[in-house]
């Protein structure tokens, strides 16, 4: 009867929704963490979709504000279009944000540079940066 009880109460437990949402984030963190890392290794090679997706949610995770990272998106967008081997021909500018002089060819640590750029010039405000940039067409 014990024995019953316990897998009767391990099948209630397993059908609720907290143990299912834990396991299905701990897949999710496993599965981001797998491509990061593999990504982060292929460094600058050629940029698909995927790894397009995976610079915005690491940018996504970075950011939080859900009105910053959408700015964020179309200054990075009209920028680079999120190219981590984009270079501008009238400048030096080089990466995803578009930093002069930039030599980084991680994606990821050139999405924390060009965060840490915003955040000292616009104070962390992707949006005034974005606003800048469509007046002057650089921010």
């Amino acid at each position: 009867m014990k024995r019953y009880l316990t897998a009767m109460l391990r099948s209630s437990r397993l059908s609720e929704p907290q143990p299912r949402i834990a396991r299905l984030r701990h897949s999710a963190i496993w599965a981001a963490l797998f491509v990061f890392t593999t990504v982060a290794t292929g460094e600058a090679k050629a940029v698909n979709n995927t790894n397009v997706e995976m610079f915005k949610l690491y940018a996504h995770m970075k950011v939080l504000d859900d009105k910053q990272y959408r700015c964020l998106v179309i200054l990075w967008r009209n920028e680079s279009k999120w190219s981590p081997v984009a270079r501008n021909p009238k400048s030096t500018a080089f990466g995803i944000p578009q930093l002069l002089k930039m030599t980084e060819t991680n994606p990821f640590k050139q999405i924390d540079l060009g965060l840490k750029y915003i955040d000292h010039r616009y104070k962390g405000d992707t949006c005034k940066a974005l606003k800048h940039q469509e007046k002057r067409g650089h921010y």
